[in-house]
């Protein structure tokens, strides 16, 4: 069984350390092996922390023996590296936080070490989350485990990357606006992003504060609901966490979709699309449909504006959140600067990269005077008309479906010098990240190859509900379990 232990589901994990037939240190051990034979071609990991993983395996196992094992117990798993983790590098992918090492953990992190997962390292990502590829990193781009000349979609590319490939059966991610279900799709894995506010955010390095929001990559939506349970709560520590009560999002998974009322955005549908991923998406809305679910179109008339409106939102928060990174505190630091401009100056030119800097520029801009009302302002208006969309189509429908992008991955490459063509890659995510809507990603079909992934995104706290229609959905497909060939 040992050389098919990666080949399990983090629920399939779950039920043969349940039944005695594998332990948490076999299969951390099965783990530590796969990234060590496959990571150096995928570039997934940034660090693998062999020692600690193996340390908390025995822990988990020693738990599991004297009868105390919960759910997640013994469990093998990444962090995204931009959760901060006590003891252990978190670099956001960048140079300028390559020596990090947080003093304290995330909550996420805190959250699922009590649940009694084990980490057994820290995946790769685009600088700072700002990223549509994983083409960003300072620690070099990832591969896509499908084929690894293309891109496995960023910002979270190293986490659905690791999963996908096998190397852990879940991962922690991040969205600001699709970083966890672009890759998810590119990868043809399953991402959730939860409702804004769902997840604590403390301990998660800043990209834009009103976007970003935690959330897990995994093979099902089975495995997601167990991950997304543990990880979600109020903490008072974080000033934007929802004090929501939290459902076991396991528990309703076999609920039977029969009557739900599913709406497709006519927007979603229309130029830009992929022909063959559209007729995928398609199929999936068959595949519902024979489950007894209603389908209708609804009208999300500012859909066109989510891109601009998301590109200057974001990077105006980035502007501000970055500008701690000054050279002073910590972080990297200019050698034998002349005076205080000067290692200001140095210190940033150095520790970021182009994409960083350029939505640095581009947030100062906005938020520059004379400008504000003109743009960010501007934006922040747009933002409420599209979250108004999502309230009107959910009056009459219970989860809006779609295309998770336009398009099955890229090569690598392919769009570094077009950002705006990059950008565009986030035109059916951005809006659930402006309207604070839970966003799942699920596969549903193959094109060349390559994965496509269709989105499902719900009412504010209806996390439920998603991984309901989604685990229903893969109960009579197979897309979830297919893999890559050198799986």
């Amino acid at each position: 069984m040992s050389t098919e232990l990666h080949t399990l589901t983090l629920a399939g994990m779950q039920s043969a350390m349940q039944a005695g037939e594998v332990s948490s240190r076999e299969l951390v051990d099965h783990s530590l092996q796969r990234i060590e034979a496959v990571n150096p071609e995928i570039n997934a990991f940034l660090q693998v922390d062999t020692d600690g993983a193996r340390q908390a395996a025995d822990a988990a196992d020693a738990v599991r023996s004297a009868g105390h094992a919960g759910p997640l117990t013994g469990l093998p798993m990444a962090h995204k590296d931009i959760f901060c983790t006590e003891g252990l590098k978190t670099t956001c992918g960048s140079r300028m936080l390559e020596n990090f090492v947080a003093p304290y953990n995330a909550t996420v992190v805190d959250r699922l070490n009590q649940a009694g997962m084990v980490m057994v390292g820290k995946a790769n990502m685009d600088e700072f989350a700002m990223g549509s590829s994983n083409e960003n990193s300072y620690f070099g781009a990832v591969g896509n485990p499908w084929n690894p000349e293309f891109v496995p979609g960023g910002s979270s590319g190293g986490s659905a990357a690791a999963v996908a490939a096998r190397l852990v059966p879940a991962a922690t991610a991040t969205d600001t606006g699709g970083s966890i279900r672009q890759p998810a799709a590119f990868c043809g894995i399953t991402g959730i992003k939860p409702t804004y506010g769902r997840v604590s955010r403390y301990g998660m390095i800043a990209f834009a504060s009103s976007l970003d929001q935690g959330g897990v990559v995994a093979a099902t939506a089975e495995d997601c609901a167990l991950m997304l349970t543990a990880m979600s709560g109020f903490d008072e520590r974080d000033s934007t966490s929802a004090d929501v009560a939290v459902p076991d999002f396991s528990a309703g998974l076999n609920e039977s979709i029969k009557g739900l009322r599913i709406g497709l955005p006519a927007q979603y549908f229309g130029n830009g699309l992929d022909a063959a991923v559209g007729d995928a998406v398609h199929a999936a809305v068959k595949e519902l449909e024979a489950l007894g679910a209603i389908v209708s179109e609804v009208e999300l008339p500012n859909q066109h504006l989510c891109i601009p409106a998301y590109y200057v939102v974001a990077p105006a928060e980035a502007s501000s959140n970055l500008s701690r990174f000054d050279g002073v505190r910590f972080g990297h630091r200019c050698d034998n600067p002349a005076d205080l401009e000067d290692l200001y100056k140095r210190s940033r030119g150095e520790g970021f990269g182009a994409e960083v800097v350029r939505r640095i520029m581009i947030g100062t801009y906005t938020l520059s005077t004379g400008y504000y009302d003109a743009y960010y302002k501007k934006a922040q208006q747009i933002r409420r008309l599209i979250s108004d969309d999502f309230d009107k189509a959910f009056e009459s429908v219970d989860v809006v479906l779609g295309p998770t992008t336009p398009t099955t991955a890229f090569k690598r490459g392919a769009k570094t010098d077009d950002p705006v063509a990059m950008y565009l890659n986030d035109l059916y995510t951005v809006s659930a990240n402006l309207s604070g809507l839970p966003g799942l990603s699920m596969p549903c079909g193959l094109v060349d190859g390559l994965p496509v992934g269709v989105q499902l995104v719900g009412r504010a706290f209806d996390e439920a509900r998603i991984l309901s229609v989604a685990h229903q959905f893969q109960q009579v497909t197979d897309w979830h379990q297919k893999m890559p060939a050198s799986v």
